[in-house]
């Protein structure tokens, strides 16, 4: 089995100033480095997760969460680490639950799965009807086309190993990747080239009463989550 070395979280951000600082915070010591990728923010919130201790790279201009994680991916691989946890930046995630996925790649595994659906570990709070609705559906659909079981396919709280990306069959550097793609891609990706996958139990936690919860537009930022599996599965992509 091979060793996983160091680990870096990566959290991608666009305008969290009112959460990034205290995620960075809540990171757990045992995590080697803090990687923010900056996706244009203009709030201030690059600063604060700086001040807090993160190593904060910013992009050019806004090019999206994929676009965002592959700079994060590409400074842990120049740094040396051996895996990555992604993070939301918005503070529905809790960066104190990292060592469970990170005890599945010591475990063995190569890509782990944060659901917030799981019995065990799992929890939902203030998840908002329609969202949970719309995450159900897609993780059915991906479910039945990919072959995996999943309970969460949406969720963004996930580990992997970084070796996965010596793999010439796995192509993150595509542009069309840059929005919400890459994420699926990668989850496709690991699942039908055989690599070992797991969920693991996490907690997601929305504001309390709706409002601003997501930067998901109902309509583009959806396809930009389907699309990948759609495409994948019909073998009109790599």
């Amino acid at each position: 089995m091979a060793e996983i070395g160091t680990v870096a979280v990566i959290f991608p951000l666009f305008n969290e100033r009112h959460a990034i600082a205290a995620l960075v915070r809540r990171v757990p010591s045992t995590i080697s480095e803090t990687i923010v990728v900056d996706d244009g923010s203009d709030d201030g919130g690059p600063d604060l997760a700086r001040e807090a201790g993160a190593r904060v790279i910013s992009q050019d201009r806004r090019r999206g969460v994929g676009a965002a994680i592959r700079t994060g991916i590409e400074a842990a691989r120049a740094n040396g680490h051996g895996a990555v946890v992604v993070l939301a930046a918005n503070g529905k995630d809790d960066p104190a639950e990292a060592p469970r996925l990170i005890d599945q790649l010591r475990a063995g595994y190569d890509y782990v799965q944060g659901s917030r659906f799981l019995p065990e570990g799992g929890a939902s709070v203030h998840l908002p009807r329609g969202r949970g609705l719309m995450i159900r559906g897609y993780t059915w659909l991906f479910s039945v086309l990919s072959g995996f079981k999943g309970t969460d396919v949406t969720n963004g709280f996930r580990a992997y190993r970084l070796s996965l990306f010596d793999d010439p069959r796995i192509r993150i550097d595509q542009r069309w990747l840059d929005r919400y793609e890459l994420e699926y891609y990668l989850h496709w990706k690991a699942i039908k080239l055989g690599y070992r996958v797991i969920e693991v139990g996490v907690s997601k936690t929305y504001p309390k009463g709706g409002g601003n919860y997501s930067k998901i537009r109902r309509v583009r930022d959806w396809w930009s989550i389907v699309k990948p599996t759609l495409l994948l599965w019909l073998r009109v992509r790599e």
